[in-house]
């Protein structure tokens, strides 16, 4: 705990990943508690004594829950979320959260309640999102573990502009608060990151298991996670690339990419998406809009025009709209299934950029094309999200100092052959140990 806060108390100014921090005092005698349970001979788990940050989407008893946004400046939370209770139950102290944009919406993390995170390989880029908080703590060493969660990419695409893992798991793997509107097909998900895949697999371990309060929770056993991974050698990768020039690619990156399989362990075909790319993105748009519906009951004068945008949106989905845009998700579902039927993984890019000036909200053009949306330039990582299939962003490589990230996507609740294929690549690349942030 001692040498966390310190390095914390270095470095954390400069990113700004961890906000709303506890009393070091405080902090440091519960690791005392701790330390005196290990000498009686027990031990709450795998994470006892850790220091741990939650991501600032999560309810947690007794710590401000702010959500990167005004309305919430004040909230301090008497219980904790089910994910907190069960990190808390493995041992862990939380310390504080990791930052996030407002209310999450937006890969890139800013808020008018904290301010900006900085991204820890250039501290005038930006780390990603949502989770870029948790992503810029556990590059810097701020962290060991981290949690966050995923609607459109929010795990994948800051640990790729960071250089670490994240993993989005199959929809059901993780149990979400439970809420009156349990049935609709869910997107989100809650996830973990890590310098490795075995620790993500660690993590993925204890928040991860039934939920019998909810109807689409997966009922395994997340035992499975906590054995050290196996690697999975020899796979076959179908590589979509950019979907033949639909998706508008940063110069560079395919390149990333690409040299990556190269040096994987994996067998790589160029393969056609068998999808309607265009199709797909417009369904994401409309389920978007319906999934926050909710921001209609808040003051819309007080928060980022973004979310202003996707209330307009939710009033403006109808019926048919959704109807529709589900039939779209499920051919898209189909297509991919299609593939994995084929290869063991579907890979693609986890950005469509590299880490971009922390002052800009969004990035508003690639390679000349102009992006429609705050969003548009996430893209790349919708498909695995309307599927609800397992992804993992793994380190790719770098060009000009600047981390990039390449998605795994496996099999209908797959995960744990993800993690293992993503351990193989791990130990074939060794881009963590390899290039640390500068210091």
């Amino acid at each position: 705990m001692r040498d966390h806060l310190e390095r914390i108390e270095r470095v954390n100014p400069e990113l700004n990943a961890i906000v709303s921090l506890r009393d070091p005092g405080e902090l440091l005698a519960e690791a005392g508690e701790r330390d005196a349970e290990l000498a009686r001979g027990e031990s709450r788990g795998w994470m006892h004594g850790f220091p741990h940050a939650i991501k600032d989407l999560e309810d947690t008893a007794g710590i401000p829950s702010v959500a990167g946004s005004p309305l919430l400046r004040d909230n301090v939370p008497g219980t904790d979320s089910p994910l907190v209770a069960r990190i808390k139950a493995a041992g862990a102290i939380v310390i504080g959260k990791t930052n996030v944009p407002e209310f999450g919406f937006g890969a890139q993390t800013y808020n008018p309640v904290f301010g900006p995170t900085r991204n820890p390989y250039d501290r005038s880029r930006t780390p990603g999102g949502s989770s870029g908080g948790a992503a810029a703590a556990l590059a810097a060493g701020l962290l060991p573990v981290a949690d966050g969660s995923d609607y459109l990419g929010s795990l994948r695409n800051p640990a790729a502009f960071c250089n670490v893992f994240g993993f989005r798991p199959s929809i059901g793997r993780v149990a979400a608060v439970p809420t009156t509107a349990a049935f609709l097909p869910a997107t989100g998900t809650a996830g973990a990151m890590g310098r490795s895949p075995g620790d993500v697999a660690r993590l993925m371990a204890t928040i991860a298991g039934p939920a019998p309060e909810l109807p689409f929770s997966i009922q395994e056993d997340p035992a499975a996670f906590a054995e050290p991974l196996r690697p999975l050698a020899g796979a076959s990768v179908a590589w979509l690339g950019d979907l033949g020039g639909h998706l508008p690619m940063e110069p560079g990156i395919l390149e990333v990419c690409e040299r990556a399989l190269e040096d994987s362990p994996f067998t790589v075909e160029a393969a056609e998406p068998g999808f309607d790319p265009e199709a797909v993105w417009r369904a994401t748009i409309t389920l978007r809009h319906f999934d926050a519906t909710w921001l209609l009951d808040l003051d819309l004068d007080r928060v980022k025009p973004e979310l202003r945008y996707e209330a307009e949106g939710a009033r403006a989905v109808t019926g048919p709209d959704v109807f529709r845009a589900q039939a779209v998700r499920t051919e898209l579902f189909e297509a991919l299934r299609a593939l994995l039927d084929q290869h063991d993984f579907i890979a693609l890019p986890s950005a469509q950029v590299f880490p971009f000036d922390v002052d800009t909200h969004w990035p508003q053009e690639i390679a000349g094309r102009q992006m429609d949306t705050y969003h548009r330039w996430m893209e790349v990582v919708t498909y695995a999200s309307l599927a609800g299939l397992p992804a993992i962003s793994v380190p790719a490589g770098f060009r000009d100092g600047l981390p990039m990230g390449l998605q795994l996507i496996g099999r209908p609740r797959g995960d744990l052959a993800v993690l293992r294929a993503a351990h193989a690549y791990d130990e074939a690349t060794r881009w963590v140990q390899r290039c640390p942030p500068p210091r």
